[in-house]
């Protein structure tokens, strides 16, 4: 069996859309999906109806990430706080609740936070931060004995995260591993390409493999740059050079 696993896709549906292909030529049988699929991207309404096309297929399993909950659950306080924090984001969240319909506001609501999978005798759990909470950082340099704190409840085998767009690993003490898929439509990896996960599942073992995919950066870019808010020029230059995650 083969699983790709994707996430953080932020509205970006050039490099979604050049992801998939390449899924394709995997020819994997699941597709697992971490979350944050809208917020701060190109083009946040088509890439939540592609994956709102996806909810009856067997082949995908899907979670939501911390901004499908700013996102569903928006309100003046959520907007006040973030501004605070990270003001070009809480323009880019305002300008997304005018851009989604209630149809797939109330889609990314009732995505689960948390999914557990088995295949093959493998048990997944699926994340979007961490086992412990939805934005919780788990980057390269995480201290290992920090990572194992977050897994002291997790009776999977194998945990699946995204949220830092950067892709890392671990292997913890009592054989868990810990594999971060990295972002498809914000990377923050040196060269800006889209990265995504393959798995490969056989005699209750795992293969794993990142995938870094070229897509048209310049053109989500410019779709980003057009979009009606401030600082939206500043987070598509991040789509060309990876900067800072938040501004």
């Amino acid at each position: 069996m083969k699983i790709a696993v994707i996430s953080d896709i932020h509205g970006n549906i050039d490099a979604l859309e050049a992801v998939m292909d390449d899924i394709n030529t995997q020819e994997c049988d699941k597709i697992f999906v971490l979350g944050d699929y809208a917020m701060a991207g190109p083009e946040p309404k088509k890439t939540v109806e592609y994956f709102m096309r996806k909810k009856d297929d067997d082949k995908f399993k899907m979670i939501k990430g911390n901004t499908d909950v700013m996102v569903s659950e928006y309100n003046a306080e959520l907007y006040a706080e973030t501004k605070e924090k990270a003001p070009v984001m809480a323009e880019a969240l305002k300008n997304d609740i005018k851009t989604l319909n209630s149809l797939e506001k109330i889609f990314l609501k009732g995505l689960p936070i948390q999914l557990e999978v088995e295949e093959e005798g493998v048990k997944f759990l699926l994340v979007h931060g961490s086992p412990r909470r939805i934005n919780e950082d788990i980057l390269p340099d995480t201290p290992m004995d920090e990572v194992e704190k977050m897994l002291e409840n997790v009776d999977a085998n194998v945990v699946l995260c995204g949220h830092t767009h950067i892709p890392c690993g671990f292997q913890t003490s009592t054989k868990k591993t810990v594999i971060n898929v990295g972002s498809v439509g914000r990377p923050f990896t040196p060269e800006p390409k889209s990265c995504y996960l393959t798995i490969t599942v056989q005699d209750g073992k795992c293969v794993f493999e990142h995938h870094f995919v070229k897509y048209d950066n310049e053109k989500a870019a410019q779709k980003l740059k057009q979009r009606e808010f401030i600082g939206a020029d500043r987070l598509a230059q991040t789509l060309i050079n990876p900067q800072q995650r938040h501004f």
